[in-house]
């Protein structure tokens, strides 16, 4: 009811973003690297390992896992230098078998690779926080998910953005390449990943990341963040 005092009409305050969004257990940003380092193959590889792995049962079962609870918002962006980010597949809700298989399929489906310059994480993390905090949903959980072969070079030190992202309440996961910088994951763990639960996953070449996307996914939707803040440094192995 609207309340009248003389001429004036008090309207009802406009709900907050917390009481209109959609409740899930996890917003997910998946940030797939495409820069200049990353050839058509290894790109190939990459996307490989998000659409295989969410055909993966084992996967499945863990996004089935979290459906009390709302299941798992999802999004795939591609990045490179630090002004080159794109979401090539929208925000969706996953919390079956069918919507899983069709993220998979969605990602199949986009636009090839937008991109092929420096390599800009601090970039992509600006980005992600952005497209996290403009969606619809609201997660239990908040994780940007960065995949790369190389370390920053383009733009805002990853490390600056990642400690403002972190009191957001997101957390910053890795999946590291070791293809070209075989201590990547070290510095992924320093100045890249952090928050609850954290951790960097690493592949000690292309071939393996198939494997090691599905590893990633498995942990990082299943993860308990009871086990605390500090970040982990995890080899991928089938």
């Amino acid at each position: 009811m609207l309340a009248c005092i003389g001429a004036a009409v008090l309207m009802p305050p406009e709900p907050s973003r917390a009481q209109t969004a959609t409740r899930v257990d996890l917003e997910l940003v998946l940030a797939v690297d495409t820069s200049g380092s990353v050839d058509s193959n290894e790109y190939k590889l990459q996307v490989e390992g998000l659409i295989l792995a969410f055909r993966d049962p084992a996967v499945i079962a863990a996004i089935i896992g979290t459906s009390a609870t709302g299941g798992v918002a999802a999004t795939v962006v591609h990045w490179s230098s630090t002004n080159e980010q794109e979401q090539i597949v929208p925000w969706t809700v996953l919390k079956n078998e069918e919507s899983a298989r069709d993220f998979a399929d969605a990602i199949a489906a986009a636009p090839t690779r937008k991109f092929s310059d420096s390599t800009g994480i601090g970039g992509v993390l600006q980005y992600s926080e952005r497209i996290i905090r403009r969606n619809r949903y609201e997660g239990r959980r908040k994780s940007i998910d960065v995949s790369g072969d190389g370390a920053n070079n383009s733009g805002i030190p990853p490390w600056l953005v990642r400690d403002m992202v972190i009191e957001e309440g997101i957390t910053v996961n890795g999946l590291t390449i070791l293809t070209d910088e075989p201590y990547l994951h070290h510095y992924f763990a320093e100045n890249v990943i952090g928050g609850a639960g954290a951790f960097v996953m690493s592949v000690n070449d292309y071939a393996d990341i198939v494997v090691g996307t599905r590893n990633k996914l498995l942990r990082e939707i299943s993860i308990n963040i009871a086990l605390g803040p500090q970040p982990k440094i995890v080899m991928a192995r089938p």
